[in-house]
């Protein structure tokens, strides 16, 4: 016998197939491409996380050059996912200057690279001024330009500060970079498993509250583990207080960026980094966790 099938048949040709076998077949195929995604993240981290942690403990101008070369990628992410174009002359400027801001706020201090950045200010608004587009896309593209220049090139400096502060700098960076690593995949993990109710559904509908709520548990872990092997001499409970923090900002960090893309419509940051998107994807935690490591060691630790 000839197979049935439940769709409309027009003109002697098969029309639709059932849904119960469409549906089937999506999710295999979803499944599988979330199963290869994994894989690939899982490659490149443990590529390329070895590397990161190495140039951060090293510290001094390794950890310099790495923060460069992610901040200038995060930045042209930035513009030309807001749509600036490489051949407009906002685009070279605002490069240009986050770069400069992020040289000066790293090796000289932070309060010189504000300076660079009113400078900025400055030069953006006489340059778009004078354009031919309209009131309301020349305020938008300003606020956007405005906004992505200071949340990089002022926040990427407390990366290199973090590990400056103090001899173990380098054990801090560790401290950090594992907490994130580990909140992100713990995060990832729990929310998968047994996340029901949205944390933010409008601003990133992936992440649960119980994903949220095993990402700070990735915090606590890290702090006791790190506690006894490498920072022992640090009063536990302060360990414990830092894994909290880095891992509640962090996460905040990345409803940050989510925003962001949400506002310019688009998925990833870029393709760079295969796996995990763009530069700004990868580290969204990182810019908001390290202000706060910095200040939390600064006042309470090493003050």
């Amino acid at each position: 016998m000839s197979p049935r099938f439940s769709g409309r048949i027009s003109g002697g040709k098969i029309s639709s197939m059932p849904l119960s076998i469409i549906r089937s077949g999506n999710a295999v195929s979803e499944r599988s491409d979330l199963d290869r995604n994994l894989i690939t993240r899982i490659i490149v981290a443990l590529i390329f996380g070895p590397l990161i942690i190495l140039l951060s403990y090293l510290g001094g101008y390794w950890l310099f050059g790495m923060v460069m070369l992610f901040a200038v990628i995060g930045i042209i992410e930035f513009t030309l996912g807001c749509g600036i174009r490489v051949n407009m002359l906002p685009f070279w400027l605002t490069v240009v200057f986050t770069a400069g801001i992020l040289t000066v706020s790293m090796l000289i201090s932070m309060t010189s690279g504000l300076i660079i950045l009113a400078g900025y200010f400055i030069c953006l608004g006489v340059i778009t001024a004078v354009r031919n587009i309209s009131p309301s896309n020349l305020f938008k593209q300003q606020s956007f330009l405005i906004w992505g220049t200071a949340y990089i090139s002022l926040l990427y400096p407390f990366v290199y500060h973090v590990r400056q502060l103090s001899e173990q700098g380098g054990d801090w960076m560790l401290f950090m970079f594992g907490t994130l690593w580990l909140s992100d995949t713990l995060a990832m993990f729990v929310g998968k498993a047994i996340g029901k109710r949205k944390l933010a559904p409008t601003v990133s509908p992936n992440k649960t509250i119980a994903g949220f709520v095993g990402g700070m548990t990735g915090g606590i872990i890290v702090a006791l583990i790190l506690g006894f092997w490498l920072l022992s001499n640090i009063d536990l409970y302060l360990l414990i207080i830092a894994g909290i923090l880095v891992s509640l900002i962090g996460q905040i960090g990345d409803l940050v960026e989510s925003c962001w893309k949400r506002a310019v419509g688009i998925k990833d940051s870029s393709a760079i980094i295969p796996g995990h998107g763009g530069v700004l994807d990868r580290f969204d935690s990182l810019l908001f966790a390290a202000p706060v490591l910095y200040l939390f060691l600064n006042h309470f630790i090493y003050r």
